[in-house]
């Protein structure tokens, strides 16, 4: 029977104090491989630390990062975008903040330092692909309709990581074309790299509480489920 330990966590990037979350199954009594998770525009809210929970079921340890400090969280479209652009504005401080709980989580005595992946939403995506592309020595990463443009500011690194990308065909934030242009880039970087695109979806999908058609965010039952399935499959593939 499963019991999982919860808790939040502090850690710093640089005097930034950051508020993470913690969830493993302490009956497990062996290192365990270790899976970041980057939150959408909100914050770390409850929908990432319940992601970090159902890794945590599935044998894993699940750490949701906290990408904006003290644990804050945006209610508004407007305290969301505030946030967001606070930390995307400069990449290298964004990529910097990631590497952070990319160290911290090593730490952990529960989990093995050499299997470790990343999976992120909306802008938990793009900051899990810019960790990716600096060269992080992870075992993979899973965007759930990230954003997928590549920064300005990063050299040409070696991409260590594995990467699947889960997205809808619809997603106004993301278009095919610019995903044309991300498939592109990760060919010609040379690495093992899958896009699963959903058919008459948008943007948020696995997200239960997103529904303004408006903005294009809308949830999709069906395509969450495939797209958690497809994430069941690659992190056993790549941290068996």
């Amino acid at each position: 029977m499963l019991k999982i330990n919860q808790s939040n966590y502090e850690y710093f990037h640089d005097t930034k104090r950051l508020e993470g979350y913690v969830a493993y199954d302490e009956q497990h009594q062996q290192r365990r491989p270790a899976i970041l998770v980057i939150h959408d525009w909100s914050g770390r809210n409850a929908f990432a630390d319940n992601k970090a929970n159902l890794l945590a079921s599935l044998g894993y340890f699940g750490f949701a990062v906290d990408m904006y400090g003290d644990g804050r969280i945006g209610e508004t479209v407007a305290e969301k975008e505030a946030l967001m652009n606070e930390v995307a504005r400069d990449r290298r401080v964004l990529r910097a903040r990631i590497q952070v709980a990319l160290e911290v989580v090593k730490t952990f005595e529960q989990v093995d330092p050499n299997r470790i992946a990343v999976i992120g939403f909306c802008f938990g995506g793009l900051c899990a692909l810019d960790l990716a592309r600096s060269g992080a020595d992870i075992r993979g990463i899973v965007s759930f309709h990230g954003l997928l443009d590549k920064p300005a500011d990063i050299d040409n690194q070696t991409i260590k990581a594995k990467v699947l990308v889960l997205h809808g065909y619809n997603d106004p934030m993301v278009s095919p074309a610019q995903v044309n242009v991300f498939c592109e880039e990760m060919t010609q970087a040379g690495i093992d790299w899958q896009m699963h695109m959903y058919g008459q979806t948008l943007h948020a999908f696995t997200n239960p509480l997103a529904n303004d058609i408006n903005m294009g965010t809308v949830y999709n039952p069906i395509a969450e489920h495939r797209a958690i399935q497809s994430m069941t499959n690659f992190l056993q593939e790549i941290l068996r």
